[in-house]
């Protein structure tokens, strides 16, 4: 007889487990009855080189060769792969849906977890026992074989997907799917175990870039006054509005039984802007989509990583790597969004990309 983790089910059966491990029967719904159907849940596509830590097997590749790399695989596959930078993000993700399915035992409206890999089929067992040894809900995979995974997002119909590759997230942004590049970080804060966090930049993220192409073009004053004059035209959206709004979905559904003051997701704009000067173009554009964040931080240029640090998103999405370099110096889990006119000019990075 052998340990059955909880979330590994397949049928409806009940198992009487050896009493050394466990006393008592165990009931197994039916896969079905906890996996949502994909237009229902808010789908996070993750990828295994951000979900874990990889870089010795990435070494194995690069200097050794794929077939070289996959007998390591396989060889370690009893080995489980410490976290990586989107491992307490996917936590909190799956901390919210056991709230929800508290509230909400026949909803699919639910976080969905997709492990997305290029690794070959070889190394799953690797994957599902690292799954397994950190307790991990997840359940669908795809193991591309080297393949592009764009693809299959869309076929999952993603709202979100956070990969190591700064390629292949350039490719799903330009798809219409929510995206951003990880980066592996030497320090990481501690973060809330029980409430979802997630912070986000405005233009070139929430919002398109158009603002940033007026301060590139015409600087400062210009860009103030630009702001002034169109304080009442909304911003365009940017790309990650969806996943904010897929946020606020569920939110409500916290709402709607009594739980705002305590609602395990809360949200953050953390924004260079000035909040008199042209915060109110922010704010005004995000009333009108039907949106809101739980708290609004308008820095007027000061830097982001202190206020982050202070609190501690699970993940923090920013266009401009500068930002993206500082937040992640105070141990912030930050993700970069390449998208807008401040892609053509990048900041050098610096920060580990893992593999």
């Amino acid at each position: 007889v052998f340990p059955i983790p909880f979330h590994l089910h397949t049928s409806n059966l009940s198992l009487i487990l050896n009493p050394s491990q466990l006393s008592f029967y165990l009931p197994i719904p039916p896969l079905s009855s906890l996996q949502p159907k994909p237009e229902n849940a808010v789908t996070i596509a993750v990828s295994s080189r951000v979900l874990f830590r990889t870089e010795t097997e990435q070494k194995v590749y690069e200097q050794k060769g794929v077939e070289e790399y996959l007998r390591y695989q396989v060889e370690h596959e009893n080995e489980p792969f410490a976290p990586g930078p989107a491992f307490s993000f996917v936590k909190a993700l799956e901390a919210v849906n056991a709230r929800l399915r508290e509230l909400y035992p026949e909803s699919e409206e639910l976080f969905d977890i997709v492990l997305v890999t290029y690794n070959h089929a070889h190394v799953g067992v690797r994957l599902i026992n690292t799954i397994n040894h950190h307790n991990l809900f997840i359940e669908r995979f795809c193991m591309t074989g080297g393949s592009s995974p764009i693809g299959y997002l869309k076929a999952w119909q993603t709202n979100l997907y956070l990969s190591a590759d700064a390629e292949k997230v350039r490719e799903a942004l330009s798809e219409g799917i929510a995206a951003a590049t990880m980066f592996m970080s030497n320090k990481l804060t501690e973060v809330s175990q029980t409430q979802l966090r997630v912070a986000f930049d405005g233009d070139a993220v929430l919002f398109s870039d158009e603002s940033e192409r007026i301060f590139k073009a015409q600087g400062l004053d210009g860009f103030f006054q630009h702001e002034r004059d169109n304080e009442d035209i909304l911003l365009d959206r940017g790309p990650l509005k969806d996943f904010l709004a897929s946020l606020g979905k569920l939110q409500k559904k916290f709402y709607a039984k009594g739980h705002r003051l305590d609602c395990p997701i809360r949200t953050y704009l953390v924004t260079a802007r000035s909040a008199a000067s042209s915060g109110i173009r922010a704010l005004k554009t995000l009333r009108a989509w039907g949106l809101e964040t739980d708290e609004a931080l308008f820095l007027a240029g000061a830097p982001k990583g202190p206020m982050l640090e202070k609190i501690r998103p699970h993940i923090y999405f920013d266009d401009q790597m500068f930002h993206v370099e500082g937040a992640a110096e105070m141990g912030t889990v930050a993700a970069h969004v390449p998208y807008g006119i401040a892609q053509k000019h990048p900041h050098k990075k610096s920060l580990n990309t893992g593999n």
